[in-house]
């Protein structure tokens, strides 16, 4: 057998460093067993997805040094390797098990479903579909189907007993089948769910084994009942544990960065990064913690993976990059990796028409410029003084910013304008005082080249960083504040 793993982000946001941390554990698997390793898109969320944050995926973990044998980009034997591209496959798998008795036809509006969920939730009972689909005898449910009414397929599943699921590292997970819903396979669009999609993909991939994040086993019996109802052999399952903040609170952008563009303009590099996500629950049988992917590669072994939450900590990656800086680098290359960092022509070019006509002498550049070149900027309360708004107003606007940015896809300047602004009139407040802390959050200064085009040119990694970052520093929201303000927002952005 050829050991076959593969990752499938979907191309919906910011290239995760969750992605990159299972991506290097399946390629790290299947290179140790001699096998390949495969990158599949996942984009039948065709409102979310897009081609930029697809491109960013792969712009990402090349970056990281991480390749692929088979991909959009690079072709193979299995593909196309986006699910948009293997659209006509899906519909006919979900009718197949209709005709085996193993899904069935739903015709329930959303309405109905939102009464069933108020009623289960006033009877104290499980929120789950309740199989009325399952009621509708056959001679109805084809009058229905001929009438053109509007239907999903779903997913059968028995209602007693329990699913004993194999794990690599978890042996034996027990689930009762009872916690487990009637999945919706096909939509009422044509489209398949990521359950249905996932399992067909990974048969006709050949995948042999799935090395994914431990936030999928409640889906596991799902894809196990779908292979046994298909008659495949379904791939081995290992479920790593998630990646967590400080606090040991799943890792989020809200209070860690999380998108690998953020920490390649942070001026780490690759190695290091790369270094770090696999000391992320495993370890060198040496236990160095200074290693290349070559050495981990060849000392890889998934069995001993800890099923302890892997802390993801800032500082500690600061210490191991420094280290790469210093022990990697002679001067000539330290020079390269700084100027391939800031300094080359394409980065240059891009803070001209900030700078330009400004400067009067090139030693002006290095002052106006600083802001593109740096992390994140030194503040505190007082960076946030301003006769015209209270320190409660200050920490709202950047609140309501930092909410309002995170939901931003179309990262244009004329767009970050119009949202923006839109927000200012919504909190009552002149454009000119609202933009005052997000001047301070993302420049570091009140004075600086225009807002916008810095912003859209800085990217959306680097802003929402900075303006959590500001947050964070002009004294934050506590708890009970966050939840207040979370209504006022909803309110005046519906």
């Amino acid at each position: 057998m050829t050991v076959r793993t593969r990752i499938a982000p979907s191309p919906t946001g910011d290239p995760h460093v969750g992605t990159a941390y299972v991506a290097l554990f399946n390629r790290c698997f299947a290179r140790q067993h001699g096998g390949q390793f495969i990158l599949r898109i996942e984009d039948t969320d065709q409102t979310r997805s897009t081609l930029e944050s697809e491109q960013a995926i792969l712009d990402s973990l090349r970056w990281l040094g991480l390749d692929w044998d088979e991909g959009p980009d690079v072709g193979g034997d299995y593909g196309p390797y986006r699910q948009s591209e293997r659209m006509d496959l899906y519909g006919d798998y979900a009718r197949q098990l209709v005709e085996k008795g193993h899904a069935f036809y739903c015709f329930a509006t959303p309405e109905e479903l939102d009464q069933m969920r108020r009623e289960q939730e006033a009877a104290g009972e499980a929120v789950k579909y309740d199989g009325r689909g399952l009621k509708l005898s056959a001679e109805e449910v084809q009058s229905r189907l001929d009438a053109g009414e509007p239907h999903v397929i779903r997913m059968k599943v028995p209602e007693e007993g329990t699913c004993v699921v194999n794990d690599m590292l978890r042996g034996d997970i027990e689930i009762p089948w009872k916690q487990v819903d009637m999945q919706i396979l096909l939509k009422t669009d044509g489209m398949p769910t990521y359950h249905l999609a996932n399992v067909v993909d990974d048969h006709l991939m050949k995948i042999t084994h799935v090395a994914r994040g431990e936030e999928w086993i409640n889906s596991a019996p799902k894809h196990q009942l779908l292979y046994e109802y298909f008659g495949w052999e379904m791939p081995t399952l290992c479920h790593m544990p998630l990646l967590r903040n400080p606090d040991k609170s799943k890792l989020s952008k809200r209070k860690n960065p999380t998108s690998i563009t953020f920490y390649r303009d942070m001026g780490y590099l690759p190695e290091a990064l790369l270094n770090y996500l696999g000391r992320m629950g495993w370890s060198m049988p040496n236990e160095e913690e200074k290693f290349t992917l070559a050495e981990m590669e060849a000392a890889f072994n998934i069995e001993t993976v800890s099923l302890g939450g892997p802390v993801f900590d800032v500082q500690k990656l600061d210490w191991l990059n420094g280290r790469w800086i210093r022990e990697d680098l002679d001067e000539e290359q330290f020079v390269g990796r700084v100027a391939e960092w800031a300094f080359n022509r394409d980065n240059l070019k891009r803070m001209v028409p900030l700078i330009q006509g400004r400067v009067e002498k090139f030693t002006d550049i290095a002052p106006l410029a600083n802001f593109m070149l740096s992390g994140l900027p030194l503040l505190d309360e007082s960076s946030f003084e301003n006769k015209r708004l209270e320190k409660e107003t200050i920490c709202k606007i950047l609140q309501f910013s930092s909410w309002k940015l995170d939901a931003l896809q179309d990262w244009q300047r004329d767009r970050l304008y119009e949202e923006l602004n839109q927000l200012a009139q919504a909190m009552e407040l002149k454009l000119k005082d609202f933009l005052f802390p997000l001047f301070v959050a993302v420049a570091g200064s009140p004075s600086a080249p225009p807002l916008f085009d810095a912003m859209a040119i800085l990217g959306p990694d680097m802003v929402r960083a900075r303006v959590r970052h500001a947050l964070n520093a002009a004294g934050g929201v506590s708890k009970k504040q966050a939840k207040k303000l979370t209504k006022e927002y909803q309110s005046i952005t519906k």
